[in-house]
């Protein structure tokens, strides 16, 4: 089985608690427990971590190099803020999905900028919690397309 890194950045261990009426009502452990349970199916295994911290962001993408085949990314705050996220992001050689739970392009302006997109294969927003799900269903297509030399 490969393994898919699933990472969180900021105040989503508190998504269920915080904000339901934008975020909803589901926990970070629900979202867990559904993306575990899709990889399995699909024949992957995930390392699914969050963090308020962005070093610790920071070195699981570094872990991923290692032993991780794609990387699913909800970098919440820091995605308009961290280069140095980005720069982490730049080194991993797989597939990358950014996800956000909410519609970013109906909230604040500074909510539109996102440095994780320059290296994403992919962005997924505004689909809830869902887009966790959609995000591996991909990666999982995208790890069994033919490599272009």
């Amino acid at each position: 089985m490969s393994l898919i890194y699933v990472l969180n950045g900021p105040n989503l261990n508190l998504l269920g608690k915080r904000q339901p009426d934008i975020y909803g009502h589901e926990t970070l452990a629900d979202v867990e427990a559904d993306c575990r349970k899709l990889a399995s199916e699909l024949g992957h295994e995930i390392r699914f971590h969050q963090s308020n911290r962005e070093y610790e962001i920071i070195d699981w993408i570094h872990e991923a190099r290692e032993d991780g085949v794609g990387i699913i990314i909800n970098p919440a705050a820091f995605t308009h803020t961290s280069l140095a996220i980005l720069d982490a992001l730049n080194t991993f050689e797989g597939p990358i999905i950014e996800i956000h739970i909410s519609n970013v392009h109906k909230r604040e302006s500074f909510r539109h900028h996102s440095f994780v997109s320059h290296r994403a294969d992919g962005v997924i927003a505004g689909l809830g919690t869902e887009g966790y799900q959609l995000g591996i269903r991909r990666i999982a297509t995208m790890l069994k397309a033919p490599k272009k030399d």
